[in-house]
């Protein structure tokens, strides 16, 4: 098991406490953090008079997948003072070979960082953390996933399946889960949804309550002012017909609804023994022009998915989504009915693709301190990474 660091100068829920090295969390790498007896002693006041050299080594960081969210989580990292980002892997032709901060449009490229198309030549600089956004698949993404683990690097991902895969891919979790305890590793699939915006933030909300009967959460968010893949996923100017068929085929559909029902329900402890799901067109009354593409009137402008978490047939959460190009009053809210009543109300909702990189970047120094294993949203606290957090 490689060594543990501690981040000096984080806010204050990610400041770092001691533990041993035998626990699997904590910043793997050759330079070991720990005193003589294998421990970090806590972090709770201002840093002491030391020098440079003795401060810790940054977080070394690899990009595995350079599409649109992963040049976003890229160019966030970049920002982050306490992270060093050592490698970049994509099977792109026209990305391979060329310079990350070229590739993702950073305005301080080149970065001297080459993005490769071999995977497990560039997991061998021995990285801490691999970020991960190749596939919303978990069965598509598993060999890239273990590759990860076996190279003994912690895993932030942006694979929706993997949110919380127990009652949709129990084998594969299981085998997720087996694979990093046996490298003393740990891995999580997170983001803004699922990850936050119809989970998380339900379950955070839920620990003012003393008694709950129902959970709701609402999301509506405007197409129009995300990326291409995601216009093309919910099937913004396809015609009904042609979505209800690639619906039947799969291939359209926000991911991660029924991960989320799964979450919230282990966390409250519903016994949810059915989970649902609809996928239905959101038809434009009149054209949207998006930067990538145009909606006519009659034609597909996104999704209308529910799902819901049933009990004895009696439904125990509620999950709506609403995402198409156009949406009119974009929010997130959330309501716990119980005692008390609470409810929640984001207006313009969570800002989707930037949402996204900022839960996965802050999300790297819980999952540095994770116990190894696969880990969820649920487990894992949150807060927030500072660009001036030093290592």
């Amino acid at each position: 098991m490689r060594g543990r660091f501690a981040l000096r100068e984080l806010a204050s829920s990610f400041i770092v406490e001691g533990s041993p090295q035998g626990k699997a969390g904590g910043v793997r790498g050759r330079e070991s953090a720990g005193t003589d007896n294998g421990t970090v002693s806590k972090v709770l006041t201002a840093p002491s008079n030391k020098t440079e050299t003795d401060l810790k080594k940054k977080i070394r960081a690899i990009q595995f997948g350079v599409g649109p969210i992963g040049a976003s989580i890229a160019r966030l990292m970049r920002e982050k003072q306490a992270i060093e980002i050592v490698g970049a892997i994509d099977s792109d032709p026209e990305k391979a070979g060329r310079d990350l901060g070229e590739v993702v449009g950073a305005t301080d490229a080149p970065w001297g960082v080459t993005i490769s198309a071999d995977a497990q030549e560039v997991l061998g600089l021995s990285a801490d953390v691999v970020i991960h956004a190749t596939s919303s698949s978990l069965p598509a993404v598993m060999e890239q996933l273990l590759m990860c683990l076996e190279a003994e690097a912690c895993i932030v991902s942006t694979c929706e399946e993997l949110s919380y895969p127990y009652r949709t891919y129990p084998e594969l979790a299981a085998q997720l889960d087996k694979a990093a305890k046996d490298w003393g590793v740990a891995l999580v699939g997170t983001g803004v949804n699922p990850g936050f915006a119809m989970d998380k933030l339900l379950i955070t909300l839920a620990a003012v309550s003393q008694q709950i009967e129902h959970a709701k959460a609402v999301r509506i968010v405007d197409a129009a002012t995300r990326r291409l893949p995601l216009q093309k996923k919910i099937g913004a100017g396809l015609s009904v017909e042609e979505f209800r068929a690639q619906v039947l085929a799969g291939t359209i559909k926000h991911v991660g609804l029924p991960e989320s029902v799964a979450m919230v329900a282990d966390s409250l402890n519903f016994a949810v023994d059915e989970i649902t799901e609809s996928i239905e067109p959101v038809v434009a009354t009149a054209s949207v022009k998006t930067e990538f593409l145009s909606v006519e009137a009659g034609q597909v402008a996104g999704v209308h998915q529910i799902a819901r978490g049933l009990k004895d047939g009696r439904e125990a959460i509620y999950l709506e989504l609403q995402m198409y190009v156009g949406a009119k009053s974009p929010a997130d809210t959330v309501e716990l009915r119980g005692q008390p009543n609470i409810s929640l109300v984001i207006p313009g909702g969570s800002p989707g693709d930037t949402a996204t990189a900022s839960v996965v970047v802050n999300t790297i120094p819980v999952i540095l301190d994770a116990p190894a294993g696969l880990r969820t949203a649920r487990d894992l606290p949150i807060g927030f990474f500072s660009p001036d957090a030093r290592p």
